[in-house]
């Protein structure tokens, strides 16, 4: 695959992801999206549906890194980087599902910022953002 046909389908799959964000609202069930958006440290936790929640929260971390994963390997194209990277994103899955469903089940307002930042992690495309310039960088030197 030529240069230019793997730049444009880095350029399909981040528009995919410029999607994802865009639609969601339509796309996943998340009451905090609003609820974020508002003055949340003054305001009680919303209602919502706890495994629904958490069924919509992984299809949209699903999504998100498997675009991720092939932005990589468009990028790189070498299996070990991709075979390392879902490594990380399932363990970083696993690692922030625990805090996730623990804010969830026991919302406390003065565990809103850090319940914020590990949601941001699960619904956001954060691991493309760290793992593409440490390959890059693995890769010049190497």
């Amino acid at each position: 695959m030529n240069k230019v046909v793997s730049f444009l389908l880095i350029v399909i799959l981040v528009l995919f992801l410029i999607l994802i964000r865009a639609f969601e609202n339509d796309l996943f069930y998340d009451p905090y999206l609003t609820f974020f958006k508002n003055d949340y440290l003054y305001i009680d936790s919303p209602r919502r549906e706890i495994a629904k929640l958490v069924l919509f929260t992984t299809i949209r971390f699903a999504l998100n890194t498997l675009i991720s994963l092939g932005i990589l390997y468009l990028s790189f194209k070498d299996k070990g980087i991709i075979k390392f990277s879902s490594l990380i994103y399932a363990v970083a899955y696993l690692l922030l599902l625990i805090p996730f469903l623990y804010f969830v089940i026991n919302p406390n307002q003065e565990d809103y910022y850090l319940f914020f930042n590990v949601r941001r992690f699960l619904i956001q495309p954060i691991g493309l953002i760290l793992l593409l310039p440490a390959f890059y960088y693995y890769k010049l030197n190497r």
